[in-house]
């Protein structure tokens, strides 16, 4: 019985735009009679151009804002709770987060406690020249929320971890 046509694709030549990969005239060592576990492997390193500072000014506020989120939806939640924005739809708060973002009642107040407790570190961590780094989500705080702690302690504990992890 004959065999079909194999349907593979075939590898295609770099367009005429993009950079071609350099050719090394060195003819490479593929012979494994010295060490059957070894292999030569060449690599062509690749020109990766440098940030601008317009671009450098740019990330560093776009990471911001990706660490602040967690923040800001805490922050959102919490004033959507306490105002009760979610009366004219729903009975409960814990409904409403529920069917409007899918959060279980306990994943909504964990995202609040955590913003109470990072917003208290930012108050009461020490500035004396040398900068503490932030929590950049809810789960680093989850359990300083839980524990129900004071302000100063939470800063403390934090201070603590901060130092411990390095």
């Amino acid at each position: 019985m004959n065999k079909p046509p194999s349907r593979r694709k075939k590898a295609i030549p770099a367009a005429s735009g993009e950079p071609k990969p350099a050719t090394d005239s060195a003819p490479e060592n593929t012979s494994i009679q010295d060490n059957p576990a070894s292999a030569t492997i060449t690599v062509t390193a690749v020109e990766v151009k440098e940030l601008t500072d317009q671009e450098q000014s740019l990330r560093l506020q776009l990471e911001r804002r990706v660490e602040r989120a967690f923040l800001e939806a805490g922050q959102a939640l919490m004033e959507l709770r306490d105002r009760r924005l979610y009366r004219s739809t729903h009975r409960t708060f814990e409904e409403y987060c529920r069917e409007r973002f899918g959060y279980s009642r306990d994943a909504a107040y964990l995202k609040i406690s955590a913003t109470a407790v990072y917003e208290n570190l930012q108050k009461f961590l020490p500035t004396n020249g040398q900068q503490i780094p932030m929590p950049t989500n809810e789960r680093q705080l989850r359990f300083l929320a839980k524990a129900e702690l004071e302000p100063t302690v939470q800063a403390d504990v934090w201070q603590q971890a901060v130092e411990q992890a390095k």
